[in-house]
């Protein structure tokens, strides 16, 4: 399999070949701990981060015709069709990739409601509702939401006038917002993990016997 491939589904019940309950139970905790990695582990953090760095450096070769417009640069009539496209060339990418892993982590989650179904192993199971790494999720994502705000208001608080303030005001509000939606889809891909391991990981009941 490679990393790019996510596991496959359980088989249907009819074509089922585990010769008992403990080769179900290991092949099921093989790929739930993959599906785990695939969705919570450390990597998928810096990735978002990296994306993100993309996208800010995309943003800002964007608004380099602006600033040069605003400073009556001459060279902006021949660099600034070369920035715009290079802008957009930095800027789709990270943007058609975090829709792409948002799918994805729908998806990841439709695989592990599917293999939680087959059985029940509370060792296993436990193990997937990763405290440790949810709660980097959310505290992470919450430093880079606050990190966007504080560029945002600060870009509109502190331009100082002159010929490139308009251009100064536009990459500041697009790197806080850059930032703010980065830290967003952290917080809500952590709840949302949080809120289904309560429901989908919670212990299940013991049976009463008069």
């Amino acid at each position: 399999m490679s990393s790019s491939t996510l596991p496959p589904p359980p088989p249907p019940a009819h074509v089922r070949t585990w010769p008992d309950r403990g080769a179900l139970l290991a092949d099921r905790g093989r790929v739930l701990e993959e599906l785990r990695r695939r969705s919570l582990g450390v990597h998928r953090v810096l990735l978002l981060w990296l994306l993100a760095l993309a996208a800010i450096i995309g943003w800002s070769l964007l608004v380099l015709p602006l600033q040069q417009f605003e400073e009556e640069d001459p060279t902006g009539l021949v660099l600034g069709p070369v920035f715009l496209l290079l802008g957009l060339a930095a800027l789709t990418p990270p943007v058609v990739a975090v829709v792409l892993a948002v799918r994805r982590d729908d998806q990841i989650r439709r695989l592990l409601d599917a293999w939680l179904a087959l059985d029940r192993h509370q060792p296993t199971d436990a193990r997937l509702r990763s405290p440790g790494l949810s709660l980097f999720w959310l505290l992470s994502s919450l430093t880079v939401c606050a990190t966007g705000l504080w560029a945002a208001l600060a870009a509109t608080a502190g331009a100082t006038p002159g010929r490139s303030a308009h251009s100064e005001v536009v990459l500041g509000l697009g790197i806080g917002t850059i930032l703010w939606l980065t830290g967003l889809i952290g917080v809500v891909k952590a709840v949302r993990h949080y809120r289904w391991a309560l429901r989908v990981l919670a212990p299940a009941p013991i049976a009463q016997h008069r």
